[in-house]
């Protein structure tokens, strides 16, 4: 497939309505790639370098699912993690009668009782801050009778995760990069990646225009490596962590033993929601539109990026832009991320 005129023209107008700056996308199958295309430039500056399939973007929390997701399911390969365990046995802070049952499952599935968010960068810095306070903060709601999408949950657990690896977040996930050769992924990208690096936000907690540093703030103030976010890479990067999954969806899982992977992939019995481990699940209200299947997995990023992979059509579909740029108050994405997906099933059905 050479083209698809109609996802062209969704991201197309994306750019002239100033959507984002700039897009890059890539389509494919376990196999590989279907379609790719790259939109706009990386800034709004008339002179910023037109976007390609390599141009590095902040993912933001596809960190979540690409990263922190799938070290968690190699860590309870090799008997690291044990998803069942309460969390207070890793973390001594997590103490109180209300959270003695929570799991490290219930981290992975945004049911443990956690707030979505709050702005720890103002006043603390590093995993010996954040801990304790994330840790001791009172629980919203009953865990795992509803689900409520955490980035304290995930930061939590990231910390939860490095001790169960024995190593930084960082370090396990560049190792696992090399493994299963996914090319340009990694957190704290190197300066020799800058000048084809999508810029995010003019920051002003930072007072600066953030280009190759991370755009979330609690994640920046962790040094830029969390279990939430602090990933970057390029499209063509991201396809090749997707046909991973989709490959393990055929049957040949590498990331994971099948039993493993299969339990990630599942959507949870926490009431309302539409969360597996990790990964969200196909409800034809999101992002992937109303075309995929009922087993279809996916995530968004804060920064206008998305990942959707839908096994039963054997397709995957890589949205990665900048739409935080210049500001985070730009939402257009909220409606060109299920129109592309739509539009990017019908075709492959149309053609196959």
């Amino acid at each position: 497939m050479t083209d698809i005129p109609s996802a062209r023209a969704i991201l197309d107008a994306g750019v002239r309505t100033r959507a984002f700056p700039a897009a890059a996308v890539e389509v494919g199958r376990a196999s590989g790639p279907l379609w790719q295309a790259a939109f706009g430039r990386g800034g709004a500056a008339r002179d910023a370098p037109p976007t390609t399939a390599d141009t590095i973007f902040d993912l933001a929390s596809l960190t979540k699912v690409i990263a922190t997701t799938t070290l968690a399911m190699c860590a309870v390969d090799r008997r690291q993690l044990d998803l069942d365990a309460p969390v207070g046995r890793r973390l001594a802070e997590w103490r109180g009668a209300d959270r003695a049952d929570v799991s490290a499952a219930d981290l992975l599935a945004h049911a443990s009782g956690l707030s979505a968010h709050l702005p720890f960068y103002r006043d603390l810095r590093g995993r010996a801050e954040f801990q304790p306070a994330i840790a001791g903060l009172p629980l919203e709601y009953p865990p795992r009778s509803a689900s409520i999408y955490s980035d304290l949950g995930f930061m939590l657990f990231g910390f939860l995760l490095e001790d169960a690896c024995g190593a930084p977040l960082d370090a396990a996930f560049q190792s696992m990069v090399e493994q299963h050769g996914w090319g340009e992924l990694r957190f704290r990208p190197p300066a020799s990646w800058r000048r084809r690096t999508a810029p995010t936000e003019v920051d002003p907690w930072r007072g600066r225009l953030l280009v190759g540093e991370v755009h979330d703030e609690n994640a920046w103030a962790l040094g830029g490596v969390a279990g939430h976010a602090g990933l970057f890479g390029s499209a063509s990067a991201v396809g090749r962590f997707a046909r991973t999954i989709a490959a393990g969806f055929r049957g040949t899982p590498s990331v994971a033993e099948g039993r493993t992977f299969s339990r990630f992939m599942t959507r949870t019995r926490v009431p309302g929601s539409s969360r597996a481990l990790g990964w969200d699940t196909m409800l034809p209200t999101s992002s992937c539109g109303k075309r995929m299947s009922a087993r279809a997995v996916g995530h968004t990023g804060f920064t206008g990026t998305s990942l959707w992979i839908d096994p039963d059509a054997d397709l995957y579909v890589v949205l990665l832009t900048n739409r935080v740029h210049p500001t985070r108050e730009n939402e257009a994405i909220l409606g060109i991320r299920p129109a592309l997906h739509d539009a990017v099933i019908d075709a492959v059905a149309t053609a196959s």
